[in-house]
């Protein structure tokens, strides 16, 4: 891969400033003050909320306390996407610190799946790189690797630790030197303004000309309205890490450079604000 570490590690340290608040019918001992948080954009809520549970829970009667779960606006945020994913999807255009409700009881068992454990975490992500590496090089790469390597990938997530994620990671951003680019581009997109979960096809980084492939072509291609709207007037955000990618990327390079460490490149259409 191209080695532009600073974007790496630009994307890596990405935090999102957040307040947490309890569910105003939660019933407690005593008044519950909000809790505050840099969230890392790469990380999963379920992951690095212990601190936010043990605030909360010290106020309320035990057997109130259920499985914790979170939500912004009314909707129910999806511990598997990646926080910086629902950020963008559902408050890139409010002010910060991201407001985010805390629930204890009435899990919503249609919108969320349960994570009883870190475990669960664990086995979602290590499924979405295992998914990446089969679309970018038939799953050679990951199946070469030990168990230590994918346990490191694991532990370099959970600890954020940088180098020790990247130092593995790397291998999986590579590709022979013969070719262009990976086979597949693995990448998901989703938007705000519907229920379906996100877009997943296959696509890859350059054309059977030699031509290379762009985010441009790939939204051209997947998502048409979100770049080319019918009456001209672009009312879409195209978001990935919480900016705006120039179409002109090559579509290679983003996958590289501003995936998510589950190896895939999470883009969120967004309606653009209208002040």
């Amino acid at each position: 891969m191209t080695d532009d570490k600073d974007v790496l590690r630009d994307v890596w340290f990405g935090r999102i400033p957040t307040c947490f608040t309890l569910y105003q019918d939660e019933i407690t001992e005593r008044e519950a003050e909000p809790y505050y948080l840099l969230l890392p954009r790469i990380s999963y809520l379920t992951l690095v909320t212990d601190k936010v549970k043990k605030h909360f829970q010290k106020v309320m009667r035990q057997e109130e306390v259920n499985e914790i779960w979170f939500e912004y606006e009314g909707t129910p945020l999806k511990w598997h996407y990646p926080i910086g994913l629902l950020f963008d999807l559902h408050a890139s255009n409010t002010a910060l610190p991201w407001s985010i409700t805390v629930h204890f009881k009435n899990f919503p068992e249609k919108d969320l799946l349960h994570c009883h454990s870190k475990d669960v975490i664990e086995a979602h992500f290590m499924a979405c790189i295992k998914e990446a590496d089969a679309l970018k090089h038939k799953s050679q790469v990951i199946n070469e690797m030990q168990k230590k390597d994918h346990k490191q990938l694991w532990m370099g997530l959970q600890n954020d630790k940088f180098e020790q994620f990247w130092a593995i990671n790397r291998k999986l951003m590579e590709y022979p030197a013969e070719e262009s680019g990976f086979r597949y581009i693995p990448f998901r997109i989703y938007q705000a303004t519907t229920e379906r979960p996100f877009i997943q096809k296959l696509f890859r980084p350059v054309a059977s000309g030699g031509e290379v492939h762009t985010l441009g072509d790939l939204l051209k291609d997947v998502c048409p309205g979100a770049i080319s709207p019918e009456d001209g007037e672009q009312k879409t955000q195209v978001m990935i890490h919480g900016i705006e990618p120039m179409l002109e990327t090559p579509i290679q390079w983003l996958s590289e450079h501003m995936s998510y460490p589950d190896n895939f490149l999470h883009i969120s259409i967004i309606p653009r604000p209208t002040d």
